[in-house]
Formats: C-alpha cells, sequence, structure tokens
C-alpha cells in the first residue's frame, strides 16, 4: 500500500499550455499549483516571464509566486525547501498539490532525481565574479572543477556563477545522484506541434506588448545592475535593444520566436529523456481527467 502524497505535475515546453491546463485540472480534483519556474519566482517579473494573473488563476490558489526582489538569487534548494513546505500545506489541508513550471531541474529536484548543493548565496564572492566574461567564468571553473564545467551551458552566466560559488565552498559541484522520493508522482507532458508553437510564440509576443512588456523592461532594468539584468533572460535583453532602438520590429519578432523555439527544442530534449512522461493533448481534458482520477484513487 503506497501512502506517500500524490502529486501530479505537468510539464511541457515554453507556450504549450501547462498554466491553463494546471488550473483546469485544478479545478476538477480540488487542487493548488505549485509554480516550478526559476524566473516567476521574482516581483516585477511579471509580463516578461508569463507570470499567470489573478484573473488567469480564476480562484486557484498559486504558490511561489513573487517570493524574493529580482536583485537577489534564489537557488534550486530554497526551491526544493520553499516547494516542499507548500506541498506539506497543501496535503495537511487536504487538497491536492498540482506541480506546473517550464525550470525541470526544479521539478528533478523535488522527484529525487537531482540534488541542490547546500550552499547559501554568497553576495561578495558573486560580486568578486561580476568582472569576468562568460568565458572567463567557464575558464575557471575548468580550472577548479572540469567535470561541472563540461556539463554546464557555457552561455548561461548564472548557472556558471553559482557552479563557482559552489565549487568555492565545498571544493566542487557535487555529481547528481538520484534518492527515492518521498512523493507518489504523475508526470502529464504536454504534446504541441511545431507549427502551433511558432504561432503562440508571436501572438505571445504581440500580447505581451500590449499589456506593457516595455515599461515593465524598461522599468526592471533601472533597479538592477547590468549583470544582473542579463540574467534574466532574452525575453528582457531583446526587448531592452528594442527600447534602445538597436534593432527594429522585424527583427525583434524574428528574434524572439528564434529564441523561444531554441528553448522549447532544449526543454523538449530534456523531458524526452524521462521514460516516467505521459504524454497528452491539452485540449483532451477528458483523458487528462480520467489519467488523473486513476492515479488519485490508486493506493
Amino acid at each position: 500500500m503506497n501512502d506517500k502524497p500524490k502529486i501530479i505535475t505537468i510539464v511541457g515546453p515554453t507556450a504549450s499550455g501547462k498554466t491553463s491546463l494546471s488550473i483546469t485540472l485544478a479545478k476538477h480534483i480540488n487542487g493548488e499549483v505549485i509554480s516550478a519556474d526559476s524566473r516567476q519566482v521574482y516581483k516585477d517579473l511579471d509580463i516578461g516571464t508569463g507570470k499567470v494573473t489573478t484573473q488567469e488563476m480564476d480562484g486557484v490558489p498559486h504558490h511561489l509566486l513573487d517570493v524574493i526582489e529580482p536583485q537577489e538569487i534564489y537557488t534550486g534548494m530554497q526551491f526544493k525547501r520553499d516547494a516542499t513546505a507548500a506541498i506539506d500545506d497543501i496535503v495537511n489541508r487536504g487538497r491536492h498539490p498540482i506541480v506546473a513550471g517550464g525550470t525541470f531541474f526544479y521539478v528533478d529536484l523535488l522527484r529525487g532525481k537531482m540534488q541542490a548543493a547546500p550552499v547559501e548565496p554568497d553576495h561578495s564572492y558573486r560580486e568578486s565574479l561580476e568582472r569576468y566574461s562568460n568565458e572567463e567564468l567557464l575558464e575557471l571553473l575548468q580550472q577548479q572543477d572540469s567535470r561541472r564545467a563540461n556539463a554546464v551551458d557555457p552561455h548561461n552566466r548564472r548557472r556558471l556563477v553559482r557552479a563557482l560559488e559552489i565549487v568555492h565552498t565545498l571544493g566542487s559541484v557535487p555529481p547528481p545522484v538520484q534518492k527515492e522520493s518521498p512523493y507518489d508522482w504523475l508526470l502529464l507532458g504536454i504534446t504541441t506541434q511545431r507549427d502551433t508553437l511558432r504561432e503562440k510564440f508571436k501572438q505571445r509576443l504581440q500580447q505581451w506588448i500590449d499589456q506593457g512588456l516595455l515599461a515593465e523592461v524598461a522599468a526592471v532594468r533601472t533597479e538592477l545592475s547590468p549583470e544582473r539584468f542579463s540574467e534574466l533572460g532574452f525575453e528582457y535583453t531583446l526587448t531592452s535593444d528594442y527600447i534602445d532602438k538597436k534593432i527594429g520590429t522585424q527583427e525583434f519578432f524574428e528574434r524572439f520566436m528564434q529564441k523561444n523555439w531554441q528553448y522549447a527544442k532544449q526543454q523538449l530534449t530534456w523531458l524526452q529523456k524521462d521514460p516516467e512522461i505521459i504524454w497528452i493533448d491539452p485540449t483532451d481534458t477528458k483523458t487528462t481527467f480520467s489519467l488523473t482520477d486513476q492515479f488519485l484513487a490508486d493506493k
């Protein structure tokens, strides 16, 4: 008999419909949504991260949105701690947790597939790294922990700095070791066609512009250092270039769609390696409800 708390997770590439499906499912099963998104945890990063609005929530409680200022750094270790607390709270109130979001590293942390190093952010050490380029950070990491250097995204400055921060404290980045999860998981993956995704990317950008993306980006960049602003993602850096007229409207849309597609492919590559995911059509709510109801009924 399985007495582990049951968790439903909705995964899929960016703009595939994870948010709307998680809300629909939550209303069906008396659930609450836990966001697994590494940027939606930040206050003021609303439009450019696709953060769900209060209206879109439609009364469904959401957790781990707007928990920290954008000047600060939120780590995987902090997410696992906060998400675990949210899960316990939801379960203790007799409701069902639904984890939804595009940061699959966060989901794997909760599942015990990966571990976050027990290292708190070291702000003074991070400041000492600001003068280095990404190439120089990668070279430093190669010298100190070649295994991690060979695995990290060389263009992801935040990951490079975090890896060096862990090495600075522990001597190396601990290799991933799988552990048994304290939860029982149902993983639902959203299928979507390439052309459909591309059209959604285009529609999303126009919608964001209409909602005030330019004003949001202009306000956020005045509050952050150039180094920190550059870590927020292409949605913010591209929009910043557009505001400064470094790129025109057509190039802005083209590069936005290109970057989204590259990101979506990276996400799909990650997800397709996971045999536990059950792939579903997001419009087929009958099948989704059936899978979920059976999962919650099984003991």
